[in-house]
């Protein structure tokens, strides 16, 4: 049960013009999320203090790969590589692999700026592939494939053309065409 400090409030005598002794009116601010007030006369307040949770200084929760990562002397984390496949339409003529590579270069952004690449990002064409190196391991495999099917889009292949994963780790894209010879045999049915 709650008490009220002082006379109770339905006690319409009780109400004087001398302040309650036991009341705090200080104008001190209460620390206690909740605050409630009555025209400046009697305030009830709540306090809930919780309590701080224990900072663990155990060991942390780790991976097999990376505890034995950490235990052979703290190795760096590798960087990303990622490999674009384009021998299918570099076979027909379609597309010229030399300007892909000069559109990754030019388009791919390091910290904010396009084409400043340095030293942490490579772009490297052998033959009918493209391969793209990061020191950071953070590179996203999606925005290349954002970079590659928008030049794709620019050079008006995007149409025959798409951007499908090879593996199951998906670091080598692979240019493939649409199958339109089985989406012409549905229609005909």
């Amino acid at each position: 049960m709650i008490s009220w400090p002082g006379p109770h409030p339905s006690n319409t005598s009780a109400h004087s013009s001398q302040p309650n002794p036991r009341i705090n009116y200080s104008n001190t601010p209460i620390h206690s999320p909740l605050h409630f007030s009555n025209a400046g006369r009697r305030t009830l307040s709540l306090s809930l203090h919780y309590p701080t949770p224990p900072i663990s200084t155990g060991p942390s929760k780790m991976s097999k790969g990376a505890a034995a990562a950490a235990a052979k002397g703290g190795a760096k984390k590798k960087g990303t590589t990622i490999t674009i496949d384009c021998s299918k339409p570099v076979e027909d003529k379609i597309m010229d692999i030399a300007s892909l590579e000069k559109f990754l270069q030019e388009r791919i952004k390091v910290g904010g700026k396009a084409g400043a690449l340095g030293d942490s990002v490579t772009v490297v064409r052998e033959k009918s592939k493209i391969t793209v190196t990061s020191d950071d391991s953070n590179f996203s495999k999606r925005y290349l494939k954002y970079l590659t099917k928008k030049y794709l889009k620019k050079h008006n292949v995007r149409d025959w053309l798409r951007v499908i994963a090879a593996n199951k780790d998906r670091n080598v894209y692979e240019l493939r065409y649409f199958n339109i010879a089985e989406n012409e045999g549905e229609e005909e049915d």
